[in-house]
């Protein structure tokens, strides 16, 4: 049976049959299957034996089949992010089902370089008042797109309302004009259509090759392993708390149902982190499927760049006023954020003891659940405790640092800690990316990459009155366990 719908949304299908998934890199099963750790946020589920049984024939290849109970649980898996679909073997929609929508003020040079990846297929452009109207309109009708002139710019998310309610085709692909969609790109997004809960797709944007657009020097170096754009390389669910929490609209694929009215015409930044928020709020499902990719010209003038970093923070508050408790400073458990506090103020003896204590606790939830519970509770508390310190160091720099830096001229003994705290992050991001940049330049452009973002933070917090985006949110129960699957 479906999920009842959440109010204004709809009610969550049951996983179609014959969708294979295949488990996230990150989940651990554990007594024989019967209990996985995983999923984003991190969860425990515990199975029946005819449940693991189940899954077990997943991870082998075999197919969801027909019965309920084993739909519904394929829904779970693919919901809390611990497994991933994949659709390859279901009847999906055609690129003759789709409308590429592209919005465009000026810049018909890259207009040009995008209509060419959108080649074969029906496409909208919508002009948002360029003052080169005629050369983008030239540049469209070369291409055999439909042109559309707004008057008055309206921003990019009001341009994409614009071909979304011409648009009569089942599925629109907005795709920005300074990208260039790869061969192959829409195939493996339309793929995921086959499941009829999910809303929306959006493909890996990746920096643009040279000679396409692309850019070259320390901070184009940086923009191709550090872009805002680029979801990284693991497949996910795409929702708040998820290992991917939103998908940039400069490359998505939309269900026209759906997507309602669209954007947020009101919102300049942060109107595609909206639009798939309310996707997931209305009970949709949205994925990301790095096996397509889309390029994207990256900005690489220091100015521009900072500027549009600094636009990317501004938004920060709307979001959060329009989506409570979605848009905190950091998000983590509170007793983390003690034993790093603690290691902060010079008393790493008590952040310690607060580790120790907080993976007793954790075994103790674990023994009826596992015979492994010591060893996974060490493995957790501890995992857990380093990646807070990774987070707490970029929020560090990405929000609290007009706090942070007088605090630190006040108390010499956190200065050297705090700093460490703070280079860490970047760091340990160049030593797991090994990016073509030395470590200086890259933590030097990551740190200043952050500075920009908080500065449109603070400012977007002043323009709102809340200072709602520059708080945590803590919780201090580790670990959230729930069954699932026939008994």
């Amino acid at each position: 049976m479906p999920e009842q719908p959440p109010p204004g949304g709809i009610a969550v299908p049951p996983v179609p049959p014959g969708l294979r998934l295949r488990p996230d890199p990150g989940l651990r099963s554990l007594d024989g299957g019967r209990v996985l750790l995983g999923g984003s946020p991190y969860r425990l589920l515990r199975l029946g034996p005819a449940g693991a049984r189940q899954v077990a024939a997943w991870w082998d290849g075999d197919p969801v089949p027909g019965s309920p109970g084993a739909r519904a649980l394929a829904r779970r898996l693919l919901a809390a992010g611990l497994a991933h679909p994949d659709p390859g073997g279901l009847p999906a929609p055609g690129p003759g089902d789709v409308t590429v929508v592209i919005p465009v003020r000026d810049r018909p040079a890259a207009l040009a370089r995008c209509l060419v990846g959108c080649a074969g297929l029906r496409v909208i452009v919508v002009d948002d008042g360029s003052a080169a109207g005629a050369a983008v309109a030239a540049v469209a009708a070369s291409a055999g797109a439909r042109y559309l002139r707004r008057p008055v710019s309206g921003g990019p998310g009001a341009a994409r309302n614009t071909g979304l309610a011409e648009a009569r085709t089942e599925f629109v692909a907005f795709v920005d004009s300074d990208c260039v969609p790869r061969p192959g790109w829409l195939a493996p997004l339309l793929a995921h259509f086959a499941d009829p809960a999910v809303a929306a797709a959006g493909p890996r944007i990746v920096a643009a090759a040279d000679g396409a657009g692309a850019a070259a020097g320390w901070l184009a170096s940086y923009e191709r392993n550090r872009s805002a754009l680029d979801m990284g390389a693991a497949p996910s669910i795409v929702r708040p708390g998820a290992l991917v929490p939103y998908l940039p609209a400069a490359a998505l694929v939309v269900r026209r149902d759906a997507a309602g009215a669209g954007f947020a015409p009101d919102m300049p930044v942060g109107e595609d982190v909206d639009f798939v928020w309310r996707l997931a709020r209305g009970g949709w499902q949205v994925r990301y499927e790095p096996s397509a990719s889309v390029a994207h010209a990256h900005r690489a003038r220091l100015a521009g760049w900072f500027a549009r970093r600094m636009d990317y923070g501004t938004s920060a508050a709307p979001l959060e006023l329009r989506h409570p408790g979605r848009v905190p400073a950091v998000s983590m458990s509170g007793w983390s954020a003690l034993a790093w506090a603690a290691a902060v103020a010079g008393r790493p003896g008590a952040g310690a003891s607060v580790l120790a204590g907080t993976t007793a606790l954790l075994a103790r939830r674990l023994a009826p659940v596992t015979g492994e519970a010591a060893p996974v509770a060490l493995q957790l508390a501890g995992g857990g405790t380093v990646m807070a310190g990774r987070l707490l160091g970029r929020t560090v720099a990405r929000a609290w640092w007009p706090v942070a830096i007088p605090a630190a001229i006040a108390l010499p003994r956190i200065r050297l800690p705090l700093t460490a705290l703070v280079l860490a992050a970047p760091l340990l991001d160049w030593r797991e990316q090994r990016p073509p940049l030395d470590p200086a330049r890259y933590a030097a452009a990551r740190l200043l990459d952050d500075v920009a973002y908080s500065l449109g933070v603070w400012r977007g917090c002043l323009t709102h009155r809340t200072a709602r985006p520059l708080l945590p949110r803590l919780w201090w129960r580790s670990g959230r366990t729930e069954p699932g699957g026939p008994a």
